[in-house]
């Protein structure tokens, strides 16, 4: 194996390693040389200062802030004096105890009256307000009132029993259909308005009582259930009574379907035969539902009577006799004729036979 000079440059060259080293000895050597700079120059850091040997930079200029003092003291306040006031001045008296105590929370500020509120006066209607109903559910609403009576324009009152629960609106719609359509109606029968007969009103519950059902508008106080409407004179106007007159219900049935956007009663389903639902719903577009038929007076039948007993027939108390019926043909020839004159069956005169069957 032998070696020579240049292949023992070409494997362990130094080249590199002297061109580190001579870069290290220039740079050292520029550090030493680098001439001082002026006083006025040193005012910034010097472009190849790159161990920060410069002379730092001054700081910038600290902002003076005025600090507020506080106002002069009054002339008519109080003088302060050195000494503490004692414990005996600084206990409230009984009188000012009440003044030093922190004022209580005020009461929450009262809702503003809706504009139903201030249009059903008294003048109109007995309906006080109540608070609102919340729950359970979607149960209850705003702005409600307890229906007791409406006052008709003659300041006659007219009783709702029992008093109903409602909104405004709803009350409202019920108390100028009693004094604009129900008073003519009720003048045309002779007699006043007196009472309201109220079947239902608000109740937390589904359509129809039925369990899982939507919401009604009862559980809304938006609906009312009516019967009838009493007058006066003791006379009671049935809506659903087919004895009351045809022309009477259809009058109430064409008022309740101006005024009201459902109205329910008998032909609508089996659960409004005997009264009327009413209520307010809101649907889209305005649409309205009355469903009511105003059924003709149920047909007289006459009851079915036994037809008259004959004059020539036997007492009951004798037909109902089993010997009776059997001697029934024979009997009568026997009255005819006394005792002694009896004659065998076979030789009977033929008189008897003939009233025998006059009296079949």
């Amino acid at each position: 194996m032998t070696f020579s000079l240049p292949d023992f440059r070409r494997k362990w060259s130094c080249r590199g390693y002297m061109s580190v080293g001579a870069a290290m000895v220039t740079a050292a050597l520029g550090l030493l040389l680098v001439p001082v700079e002026r006083a006025e120059a040193r005012k910034y850091p010097a472009p190849l200062d790159i161990f920060g040997l410069g002379t730092p930079r001054p700081r910038a200029a600290v902002r003076t802030t005025k600090i507020p003092l506080p106002k002069p003291r009054p002339e008519e306040a109080p003088k302060a004096t050195d000494q503490a006031p004692s414990e005996a001045e600084t206990r409230p008296s009984p009188d000012k105890a009440g003044a030093d105590k922190p004022a209580e929370a005020a009461p929450p500020p009262q809702k503003l009256a809706s504009d139903c509120r201030v249009a059903l006066t008294e003048d109109i209607a007995i309906a006080p307000s109540i608070p609102d109903i919340r729950g359970p559910g979607a149960c209850g609403g705003e702005d409600l009132v307890r229906l007791e009576a409406v006052v008709l324009p003659d300041k006659r009152k007219v009783t709702v029993k029992p008093a109903a629960i409602l909104r405004c609106t709803m009350a409202s719609a019920i108390a100028d259909w009693l004094r604009k359509d129900m008073v003519p109606l009720a003048t045309s029968l002779g007699s006043p308005i007196s009472d309201l007969d109220n079947f239902d009103s608000f109740e937390c519950r589904g359509r129809n009582r039925v369990a899982g059902a939507l919401l009604s508008e009862h559980g809304k106080a938006n609906a009312i259930d009516i019967r009838a409407i009493k007058l006066a004179n003791g006379q009671s106007i049935g809506l659903t009574d087919r004895t009351l007159s045809r022309d009477v219900r259809e009058r109430v049935l064409h008022s309740v379907c101006a005024r009201f956007s459902t109205v329910l009663g008998p032909g609508s389903d089996w659960y409004h035969e005997d009264h009327i639902h009413l209520d307010l719903a809101q649907r889209r577009n305005g649409y309205r539902i009355c469903q009511w038929n105003v059924w003709d007076p149920l047909p007289q039948v006459a009851p079915l009577l036994p037809v008259e007993r004959p004059e020539e027939a036997p007492p009951r108390e004798v037909a109902a006799k089993p010997e009776a019926k059997e001697g029934a043909d024979d009997e009568p020839a026997e009255k005819s004729s006394s005792p002694e004159e009896k004659s065998p069956p076979a030789k009977k005169s033929p008189s008897s036979k003939q009233a025998t069957k006059k009296r079949r």
